[in-house]
């Protein structure tokens, strides 16, 4: 929503609003497919499964709507990328529920609603990129010189107290700058006038997915720490879902581990000593996917790390590390309770001692479960040198801080885009 810094508000358009959005996209959604249907046989009106149809289509569509809307909200994503997924996730599910029970449906009411989902809230992300580009205003005091190198808002940088400016959606300051009074009044004002007020660090980490760390605290590592009801509920999920996934994939694991046997000579498994949560040691399971030959005199760092194109790797073994299928031994892992689904990547101990001894913090990211993916896999691939790993723990430090099935879900989406693109893998 736009607000007004020192003017007058205009009419906002009713599109903007989410209500007006979500009403057009149900009728759109729902009225459309009953229309044609109804043209081309009336007595549909009257048949009790499209009436349960109708109903289903709308809860999906709704439910929908929102996670959306919420998965938007997170940095460095396209809300537009969401909209598949969100929508067939939502409509799968109600109508597998329609399955499992039994329940009268027709079909072209069920795929026509769902396509027209997709249509009205593509069509509604095109208008409103025209419509209503992102703006913030600039507070000129402070820290703030960094903010104008992020995309995807257009900064607009206030040249004094008393200026007027209109349609800005916020406006960005360092609070912990001191400001000239005329400075402090503006940005009182504001807050009192209802337009948004952020700090330029909760911005950067809006913006970028990343908490910087090169000046961290302990009361900012305070304000790091997980929601542990979260955390606890997601174990059990995190159990039961790899619990079904060993079971319906068992095949498909005892295929790999005949394959991998058969292209070179070892065990299908990898074993490796890994850190993982509070700092234990535990042994990780991955299928085998480079060849056993050890060169004289290479030290135990350097056998740990996985370099671009390294000649180590088998044929079988880069399909595996390009669609991650060498990680699903790991679901012993999380049966054990020494890994999640979602977390940072759990790190060899040697290397881990390594990063430790060269970067402030690292132990921290230990105060979650180690994950399958995470955050850090979804946005940089896989790293090894120092340097990379440093940056690494920008996004595993913002995952630690914002944890939640809302930005569990993303990963998962991203994750499975990974598994077909190959993206990171070394």
């Amino acid at each position: 929503m736009y607000h007004y810094v020192g003017t007058n508000p205009s009419v906002q358009h009713p599109l903007l609003r989410r209500r007006y959005q979500l009403l057009g996209g149900l009728l759109f959604a729902t009225g459309l497919p009953l229309l044609v249907r109804t043209a081309i046989d009336p007595a549909v009106l009257t048949f009790h499964g499209n009436q349960l149809t109708l109903a289903g289509a709308a809860i999906a569509h709704i439910l929908g709507y929102f996670i959306y809307r919420r998965l938007g909200n997170f940095p460095g994503l396209s809300a537009s990328s969401f909209i598949l997924p969100t929508f067939a996730l939502t409509y799968g599910a109600v109508f597998v529920l329609f399955f499992v029970l039994r329940l009268d449906y027709t079909r072209f009411q069920a795929v026509g609603s769902f396509l027209g989902s997709i249509v009205w809230y593509f069509s509604m992300h095109a208008f409103m990129l025209r419509l209503e580009p992102y703006r913030l205003a600039i507070v000129p005091q402070g820290n703030v010189e960094r903010l104008k190198s992020l995309g995807g808002v257009n900064w607009h940088v206030l040249p004094s107290p008393s200026a007027t400016f209109a349609a800005v959606q916020g406006v960005v300051a360092d609070l912990r700058a001191d400001m000239p009074a005329t400075w402090e009044r503006f940005i009182t004002q504001c807050v009192l006038s209802g337009v948004p007020v952020y700090h330029v660090k909760q911005v950067m980490e809006s913006l970028t997915g990343r908490v910087e760390i090169e000046h961290l605290s302990e009361n900012t590592l305070g304000s790091l720490n997980p929601n542990q009801a979260y955390l606890q509920l997601k174990q059990i999920m995190d159990w039961l879902a790899a619990l079904a996934v060993l079971i319906l994939a068992s095949p498909l694991l005892l295929i790999l581990a005949v394959a991998i046997r058969l292209e070179s000579p070892g065990p299908a498994l990898f074993k490796q000593k890994r850190v993982g949560y509070h700092g234990k040691i535990f042994t990780v399971y991955k299928f085998r996917t480079m060849r056993q030959e050890q060169a004289g005199g290479v030290s135990a760092k350097e056998l740990a790390i996985t370099r671009e194109h390294d000649p180590r790797i088998t044929r079988l073994g880069n399909i595996l590390r390009r669609t991650r299928l060498d990680e699903l031994p790991q679901l012993l892992n999380i049966l054990r309770g020494e890994m999640s689904w979602i977390g940072p990547r759990p790190e060899a101990e040697v290397l881990s001692r390594w990063y430790d001894a060269e970067l402030p913090f690292y132990p921290y990211r230990h105060i979650v479960r180690p994950g399958i993916t995470g955050w850090a896999q979804v946005n940089q691939g896989h790293v090894a040198d120092v340097n990379e790993v440093h940056e690494k723990l920008h996004y595993d430090f913002y995952y630690i801080k914002n944890i939640s099935p809302w930005l569990d879900l993303v990963i998962v989406m991203r994750t499975i885009r990974i598994m077909i693109t190959g993206f990171g893998a070394k």
